[in-house]
């Protein structure tokens, strides 16, 4: 099936909010039309208009779909909390599941995370890749983010070009989720698909050629040892 070429509009306004460190910048607020935008991408170099054009719908509220390494993934904002109201209604899901922030680097993942060296050393050792971590919250996460009894929420570097890029352009974590739907066996590999399936529940569909459709392997570190809670795409031998 081809692309589908259907546009959506952005209307935008601009407030002055203040981030975490207490610098107050700019950030347009929008309001978002009812059809998601395709985001048609080179898979090794992706386009930078087309990366800020993402980036620019996360800040300002928006919902993406977008590929990594193992599948694709939905993603929003760290503070976007209608976001991820948004990710549980299309997903189902309840308040126990993890969350997972995708971070641009090491460095970036170490300010959300507490991680001793024992952990520290062997979550170093298989990033960028295929793994999602199960890990004790910092103060930096929001609470509606985190597990309801135990604190954690999951982290992950991923090693693919249009993540990489949308990442780095936007200077900060996606909080994201495998693009898995209800009554699905797999997620879905083609973002024309995604589009044709979720145009009026998202905002945006970023597309780099088919994508996998195996998530990626989750392995719990908040206990201090590991333990492997899904078996996906990245290699257990590690953790064994």
């Amino acid at each position: 099936m081809p692309h589908s070429t259907s546009l959506a509009r952005v209307h935008a306004n601009f407030k002055l909010p203040t981030d975490r460190q207490g610098v107050t910048h700019r950030r347009r607020t929008a309001t978002l039309t009812a059809v998601a935008r395709y985001l048609d991408v080179h898979p090794d170099n992706p386009q930078p208009r087309a990366i800020a054009a993402a980036v620019d719908l996360v800040r300002t509220g928006g919902l993406i779909a977008y590929p990594t390494d193992s599948c694709f993934a939905l993603g929003c904002s760290l503070d976007n909390a209608a976001g991820l109201d948004r990710i549980r209604r299309i997903r189902q899901l309840d308040s126990a599941h993890h969350f997972t922030l995708v971070c641009g680097d090491f460095a970036q993942l170490g300010q959300f995370v507490r991680l001793d060296n024992a952990v520290f050393r062997a979550v170093k050792a298989a990033v960028p890749g295929q793994y999602t971590f199960i890990l004790p919250a910092t103060r930096e996460v929001p609470r509606r983010m985190l597990h309801p009894r135990r604190r954690t929420v999951g982290v992950r570097l991923p090693r693919h070009p249009v993540t990489t890029a949308l990442l780095a352009a936007l200077g900060e974590p996606l909080v994201s989720s495998t693009l898995l739907l209800p009554g699905d066996e797999a997620p879905m590999t083609q973002g024309w698909e995604i589009k044709e399936r979720l145009d009026h529940a998202i905002d945006a569909v970023i597309d780099s050629g088919e994508c996998g459709e195996v998530p990626t392997t989750v392995v719990d570190f908040s206990g201090g040892e590991s333990v492997v809670l899904r078996k996906g795409a990245g290699d257990l031998a590690r953790f064994a």
